[in-house]
């Protein structure tokens, strides 16, 4: 049956084992006699009891909880100074201890280290107040201990008045590497900066950022907290809740701050890993209470209780899942286990705890392995007077070996030799077997400078006083039923890197990652976080990566951005794709289509000029200004179909610059013929004299071409030289890169294109006056219906280009200019193919004087008619009836007035037909 614990109300032990101080020597724990005497502060017990009585009186009380863990520790001290006794280290010199117990308490370790401040040989131990205490002999020389930072911190700065040296096995507060606070204090272990560093590492490594963390409201607790708190943050981990465990047993608040403790694990479902500052006491009751409620998480141990056999021995221990830790790292200590084994044969005279653990095995002989080791935790010194008598020794040195923490032990030796080289470095060329040869302060600069050979390894404290040593990353595992403490991973601080000593143990590392301790789910690549209306960073929301955007990392605070010239992505996208590049190429179907209407025009213009150089002598061609007028409009033609060709495949610098001012001068100059035809044809069949001396002033043939055409040179010149199209990439579409040709300048190109629409303007106009010439021969007719379609493709064109983008736009252009040039060319040349092919009996000069002479006689008669309404209106308002009927018999008689383009007024005659004729021949010959 399991032994049921008790609370020890108090330690009062009369006669032989009367622990109780009456006087200053029972104050001490364990003493031996030596030249130099070293003092011990070591926490063998873990509580302080409260004093009953009232009031308050200032009596140092006795202790309660004997720590087995800690007891070594004192063992190990002795087992340091008697090997080093031993040897010849000293040469003839001898160090004692005394070794004082306090208490796991502030209050008991600073009574304890008033002793140690006491002059040497007094028998009343006096501290003596000086200014100076550089000349000063204290009771002790150096100082091993405490186990708790809290303790260290109060005795340091005690200790500090004479500068006496100070070296912990335990104490890792950070704080306590400040040599201007501590100026004597000196450690044999690294700092906590170097233990919370290295739990941050392993739970980022372990891919783990939402962890609760557990730790006692005292000194030790809080700094190790804040320490932690800023290397989780610097490795993107959060804290998502933080308890604070009363520091010492006998609080009140003890176990409803436990239970608290437990209902926020409890509650906090997403959180799997916590972190734990605390000692082993309060350990031992947190888990115990977890246990109960089965919490199940991943516990990362600090220094120290990672390696507590007390607490890896808990009944059902493995319930409360896995169990990593950081420990000092272990050397050999061969030699003090066989200390132990041999320990039951040491006196107990001079060595109280010894005693009291003898009588603790006495009384816990008949329990099992946890029962016993609770028993002498909880077993009070009344039960052991009570028991003293009835129970006969035992000893069980497999127990002690079984609870050794394998870093502590380490520590503790690695002080005391260090301590012992510094004194060393002083007994050189001194006396020391004469307590007066050095003083304190002098061993303070000593132990500065000191180097310690541990495992074939130099070893020596740093500026700050710390020695640094690497960690055991330790792993509990059950084996054969039992949880044993392993080492996984060695941590080495200086690098910040895990070291395994196999794969195996690599692989249990690695297994850690199995667990998830996260407060949202990672997020993939392609993903980013998005924080939510949690304070904390690590809650956030996983949304995609925009348009553009990618991430190709897990758990992305944000999205990349592509270089969105040359690169696009869509959305949730883990990378960049380059864009592709397009513009109108050879391959494409419609730009295939488009050179097979330009192919089909230029065929067409060749096949025209054909024709009408083989009709040359024609009067349909003769008509049409002759064979240098229609090659230059053909050739015109040509080349406008040839600028299509630079508006198709990759742009480039001569493409962009050519293809508009092509296209722009050889419209020019074709339109500028078809000016002078449609001059030409209005001057020959006009009958109003003021429009025909107007014409005629117009009517300059190559002086008006090359003018015209001049002016849009001239333009397209400007527009080369001071604002020159250029190739541009056009990023507008988000996965392509558009390479077009930028005009460089939009007034220039309107300018041009405005000019091309002046002359068709005018062209029009001449044209439309011209629209009612011989039935046969209507050019003008068809060069006002070219001259629309010209109108109608561009205004379309001006909308339709400013809306489109992407490789079609020059298609637009092209299209624009095919339709324009195969309206005018269509309009102006296929009528007379089709009179020179199908209608060759009106291609001779008989019918078109024929044609004409019908014509000149219509429109004579007309213009006869228009000039007697013209007089008739006139005269109108003086006119009698018998003028009237005078004007009517002049009519009859053929008295009128008309006038013939070219000649003069003829009275009281109507045109004789070989005046029409005569007429006739000459319209034809203008013409």
């Amino acid at each position: 049956m399991a032994f049921v614990s008790f609370l020890i109300p108090c330690f009062v032990i009369g006669t032989d084992i009367a622990f109780s101080c009456q006087n200053t020597d029972d104050f001490v724990g364990a003493s031996s006699p030596g030249d130099i005497v070293i003092g011990g502060l070591f926490a063998v017990h873990s509580e302080m009891l409260r004093p009953e009585e009232y009031p308050i009186k200032p009596v140092i009380q006795n202790c309660a909880g004997f720590e087995i863990q800690i007891f070594l520790q004192t063992l190990a001290m002795i087992h340091a100074i008697e090997t080093i006794n031993n040897s010849t280290l000293l040469s003839g010199v001898t160090l004692g201890y005394e070794i004082y117990d306090t208490c796991a308490e502030v209050t008991k370790a600073m009574a304890s280290a008033l002793r140690f401040l006491a002059k040497f040989n007094s028998s009343e131990d006096v501290v003596e107040f000086k200014c100076n205490y550089s000349d000063y002999i204290p009771r002790i020389k150096a100082v091993t201990g405490a186990s708790y930072s809290e303790v260290s911190m109060a005795v340091s700065r005690l200790l500090a008045l004479q500068l006496i040296p100070q070296v912990s096995p335990a104490s890792s507060a950070e704080i306590l590497s400040d040599k201007i606070r501590f100026p004597s204090f000196f450690r044999t272990i690294p700092s906590d900066f170097h233990q919370t560093r290295a739990m941050a590492h392993l739970i980022c490594e372990s891919e783990w950022n939402w962890i609760g963390v557990i730790a006692t409201d005292d000194d030790n607790g809080r700094f190790a907290l804040e320490s932690f708190g800023v290397q989780a943050m610097a490795n993107n981990v959060c804290i998502a809740f933080k308890e604070m465990l009363p520091a010492y047993l006998s609080d009140n608040t003890f176990h409803t701050k436990v239970d608290h403790a437990i209902e926020k694990i409890v509650k906090e479902t997403r959180v799997n890993v916590i972190v734990v500052f605390m000692r082993q006491f309060h350990v031992l009751k947190l888990f115990k209470k977890a246990i109960e409620r089965n919490v199940n998480k991943i516990w990362i141990a600090s220094d120290n209780w990672s390696a507590a056999v007390k607490i890896s021995t808990i009944p059902n221990i493995r319930q409360l899942g896995t169990i990593v830790g950081f420990g000092f790292k272990s050397g050999d200590i061969s030699t003090f286990q066989d200390f132990l084994r041999n320990l039951h044969e040491k006196p107990t005279d001079n060595n109280k705890f010894l005693h009291e653990y003898i009588m603790l095995l006495s009384v816990c002989a008949h329990l099992e392995y946890h029962d016993f080791q609770m028993c002498i935790s909880n077993q009070s010194q009344d039960d052991l007077l009570q028991n003293a008598d009835n129970k006969h020794q035992v000893w069980r040195d497999d127990f002690l070996n079984a609870n050794i923490e394998p870093g502590f032990i380490h520590s503790t030796i690695l002080a005391i030799y260090a301590i012992a080289h510094a004194i060393k470095g002083q007994c050189k060329d001194r006396n020391c077997k004469n307590p007066s040869a050095f003083t304190p302060w002098e061993l303070v600069e000593e132990l500065k400078k000191v180097t310690v050979i541990d495992d074939d390894k130099e070893i020596k404290f740093d500026s700050n006083g710390d020695m640094s040593t690497s960690y055991d990353v330790l792993l509990w595992k059950e084996i054969d039923g039992h949880m044993e403490i392993t080492t996984m991973a060695e941590y080495d601080p200086e690098k910040g890197d895990f070291i395994f000593k196999d794969e195996e143990k690599k692989k249990e590392f690695l297994d850690l990652k199995k667990v998830q301790s996260t407060c949202s789910q990672h997020c993939r690549p392609g993903q980013m976080k998005k924080v939510t209306e949690s304070p904390h960073t690590c809650c956030y929301e996983c949304v995609y990566c925009p348009e553009n955007h990618y991430s190709n990392q897990t758990d992305m605070d944000y999205c990349y951005r592509c270089n969105n010239k040359t690169y696009w992505a869509p959305v949730n996208s883990t990378t960049c794709y380059r864009k592709t590049i397009h513009f109108l190429a050879w391959t494409d179907w419609f730009a295939i289509f488009l050179l097979l209407l330009s192919a089909f025009g230029v065929v067409l213009v060749l096949s025209i000029g054909v024709i009408f150089t083989k009709n040359l002598n024609t009067p349909v061609v003769k008509a049409s200004g002759g064979l240098t007028v229609c090659y230059i409009i053909l050739f015109s033609h040509f080349l406008i179909f040839l600028s299509t060709i630079f508006f198709i495949d990759e742009p480039t610098e001569f493409k962009c610059k050519t293809r508009q001012a092509l296209f722009g001068i050889s419209f020019a100059l074709c339109i500028s013929c078809i000016l002078i035809k449609s001059l030409k044809i209005l001057l020959a069949f006009s009958f109003d004299p003021k429009l025909q001396n107007f014409l005629k002033c117009m009517y300059k043939p190559i002086p008006t071409v090359v003018t015209c055409t001049g002016i849009q040179v001239i333009i397209c010149t400007f527009w080369l030289i001071f604002r020159t199209p250029f190739v541009k990439q056009n990023f507008s579409i988000p996965k392509a890169i558009i390479l077009e040709c930028n005009e460089g300048s939009v007034v220039a190109f309107g300018i041009m294109l405005g000019y091309i629409a002046a002359l068709a303007f005018i062209c029009f106009i001449f044209a439309f006056k011209g629209r009612k010439l011989p039935e046969n021969y209507n050019e003008a007719k068809f060069i006002t219906f070219g001259m629309l379609i010209y109108f109608i493709a561009w205004i379309v064109f001006i909308p339709v280009y400013a809306t489109t983008f992407g490789k079609y736009l020059p298609a637009v252009e092209i299209i624009v200019v095919l339709i324009s040039n195969y309206g005018i060319l269509c309009c102006t040349f296929l009528p007379k193919c089709y009179i020179i092919i199908y209608k060759q009996e009106t291609n001779t000069k008989s019918a078109f004087l024929k044609m004409i002479y019908t014509y000149s006689s219509k429109s004579a008669g007309s213009v006869a008619v228009s000039q007697i309404s013209l007089d008739s209106k006139s005269s109108s308002s003086r006119a009698t009836l018998s003028d009237s009927h005078k004007s009517e018999k002049n009519s009859v008689n053929g008295n009128c007035h008309f006038q013939v383009p070219g000649q003069t007024l003829i009275k009281g005659k109507v045109l004789s037909k070989n005046t029409v004729r005569t007429m006739a021949r000459k319209r034809l010959s203008s013409i």
